[in-house]
């Protein structure tokens, strides 16, 4: 185990259900793709439709999933609501796995380090 491991404890039951809840919530493709759109800047739930090709109903379907979660909030502007996610923390974590997985270092932003392969991870191919 190492040093910051043993300072840092373990989280309790609760905390690792609402971060299970969450990875949950983030493992579906289409809500993925909407927190990264959002994680860009705001956008309402037409622009969101048509940048992950998805019909209004479902993208508003995902959208309340996300709320419902606080992953994503909304606020009006005139008649349109616009989402957006406003927790750095999840956009970080959205921008990290997104980028270590398509291998983009730009991503990250300022969180950019080298992609290391699978095989050098021992995952293999």
């Amino acid at each position: 185990m190492t040093r910051s491991a043993e300072r840092l404890g373990d989280p309790s039951a609760e905390v690792l259900q609402g971060a299970a809840a969450a990875f949950g919530l983030l493992a579906s493709p289409m809500r993925l793709h909407i927190v990264w759109i959002l994680a860009q800047g705001d956008c309402d739930v037409t622009g969101l439709a048509e940048r992950v090709g998805a019909t209004l109903p479902a993208v508003s379907q995902h959208l309340a999933k996300l709320k419902l979660a606080g992953l994503v909030h909304a606020r009006r502007e005139g008649r349109r609501q616009v989402y957006l996610v406003d927790d750095p923390d999840v956009v970080t974590v959205v921008r990290v796995m997104v980028a270590q997985l398509a291998g983009d270092e730009t991503a990250q932003g300022t969180l950019a380090r080298p992609r290391v392969s699978r095989d050098a991870r021992g995952l293999g191919a």
